[in-house]
Order: C-alpha cells, then sequence, then structure tokens
C-alpha cells in the first residue's frame, strides 16, 4: 500500500504543477473540469445512486454547470462563492450534529445536489485565482497552505491527538492535529508570503494581519471539506470515494479539503483586497 501510495504521489504531483502554474488558462479550465467532471462521477456514487444510464446523464448536467461556469462573467463569481461558502456553514451544521443530522441529509437527490455546491464553487474559485495577475502567489499560498495544514495535522494529531474533533464523522481528527495543523499553515504560509512579496511595495503590517486571518479560516475550511467527505462515505459505508488513484483512493479524497478552502480564500481575498492593500 505505502509503495503504490508514493508511485502515485510521484505521478501526481509534477501533474499537478503542470496544471496550476505552467499550462495556459483555457487549458487549464479545461484540465480542471475534467478533473473535477470525475469527482462528480465519484460523487454520485456516494450518494448511492446506481441507474447506470440516468447517471450518465446526471453526468452531463454537471458537464454543464462546469461549462457556465467558464462563461460566467468575472462580476459575479463572488456571488456565487458566497453561495458556495454559505453551503459550507450549513455543512458544519450536518457535520457537528452527526449523526442526529441524518434526516437533513435527506435522500439521494439531495445528496447530489449537495455536490454542486461542492464542487462548481470550487472550480469558479480556482479558475479566478488562475485569471488574476498574482495567481503564481495566489495559487502557490492555496495549495501550500491546505497541504502544510494536511501534514502538520497528521503528525501533531498522531503523537498528541487525544480529544477527538469529529469522532462520529472521522475518528482519527483531533483537536490537537488542528491546531498542529494550522500552526504549520501559518508557519509555511508566511514564509510563502515573505518569499513572494514584491520589492517594490513591501506588504504594510495590516497587510501580514489580514493574511493571518485568511490563513486561519481557510485552514478551518479545508478541515470542514475533509470532514464532509468523511461523512458523507460514512452514511454510503465505503472507505474511499474510488480506487482510481493506487494507495489514495479517489479524485474527491484528494481534493476534499480544497473544494472547500478554495471558495472562501478566493472570497476573502476579494474582500480585504490581498495582496494589494
Amino acid at each position: 500500500m505505502l509503495k503504490a501510495r508514493v508511485l502515485t504521489s510521484f505521478c501526481l504531483v509534477p501533474l499537478a504543477l503542470l496544471i496550476f502554474f505552467f499550462i495556459p488558462l483555457d487549458a487549464f479550465a479545461l484540465s480542471l473540469g475534467l478533473v473535477l467532471v470525475v469527482a462528480g462521477w465519484e460523487w454520485i456514487r456516494l450518494t448511492g445512486l446506481i441507474l447506470k444510464g440516468f447517471n450518465w446523464i446526471i453526468l452531463l448536467f454537471f458537464m454543464g454547470f462546469i461549462f457556465c461556469s467558464y462563461h460566467l462573467k468575472v462580476i459575479y463569481v463572488p456571488v456565487f462563492l458566497a453561495i458556495g461558502c454559505g453551503f459550507w456553514l450549513g455543512a458544519l451544521w450536518l457535520v457537528l450534529n452527526y449523526p442526529k443530522s441524518k434526516e437533513q441529509l435527506g435522500d439521494r437527490w439531495m445528496k447530489i445536489g449537495f455536490g454542486l455546491f461542492v464542487l462548481i464553487p470550487a472550480y469558479l474559485a480556482l479558475l479566478d485565482l488562475r485569471r488574476d495577475e498574482s495567481h503564481l502567489l495566489l495559487l502557490s499560498l492555496l495549495m501550500t497552505i491546505i497541504w502544510a495544514a494536511d501534514v502538520g495535522a497528521y503528525f501533531v494529531g498522531k503523537r498528541y491527538g487525544r480529544s477527538r474533533l469529529a469522532p462520529s464523522v472521522s475518528p482519527g481528527k483531533s483537536w490537537a492535529g488542528l491546531f498542529g495543523g494550522l500552526i504549520a499553515a501559518l508557519a509555511i504560509g508566511l514564509s510563502i508570503a515573505f518569499i513572494g512579496e514584491p520589492e517594490e511595495s513591501k506588504y504594510t503590517p495590516t497587510s501580514w494581519a489580514l493574511f493571518v486571518v485568511i490563513v486561519t479560516v481557510t485552514v478551518l475550511f479545508s478541515v470542514l471539506g475533509d470532514l464532509f467527505e468523511s461523512l458523507m462515505k460514512r452514511e454510503r459505508g465505503v472507505k474511499d470515494s474510488s480506487a482510481l488513484l493506487p494507495g489514495h483512493g479517489g479524485i474527491l479524497d484528494r481534493i476534499d479539503s480544497l473544494t472547500a478552502a478554495a471558495p472562501v480564500f478566493v472570497l476573502l481575498v476579494h474582500w480585504t483586497g490581498w495582496p494589494s492593500i
């Protein structure tokens, strides 16, 4: 299992770097759209809907939403990101109250609707970042923040985690892991921001304070994204969203944190004007 995980990572990391930082915008939008189509297929499976022909029709509708998102006017993007963040606040309630919130999760069709709120705002957020003139810095920050939070939470939680964060949803996550991940994300994020600080316009104390807030909120939402997918998998009675990535599970298992973190990160960047302030 470990060997398969390492080999898959060696393939995925260069591919992710290529997609996020080196290919043109249109190719980025197409590549990201394909990744999310696969994630959409996995989400349909997680809902328990097994109507093969109908599943493909739903997936086609989902592809249509991605196509419309690509052509959405930039002025409307923050509105849809705010809607997406509103969904995640509702998801927080579902996670904190599980299993009492089982009834509010609804039937399979409602869960399919949840998938749109999980994946489409994430697509809009990442596309908006890629279009930004500071996309190299912003994408680097978002990806490293999530990565650092995940790694920090794993090691700190493994060593010190005793009080469980959401035992009914994901017994392996702890409060110690959450704080360890947050500290790691702040350390890495501040380092990246310092390295990327423009010589001609140094960041102000206000900029640094706002950045700490942005990182903190982003990390909290990334944990929520992970927990909500865990809730969906627990409802379905599966360990992974699929077996597409040997040693890693499915696409959703790799991007669950990103789906919640990306919309709030971009929305906060829009609202605060960081890093231009």
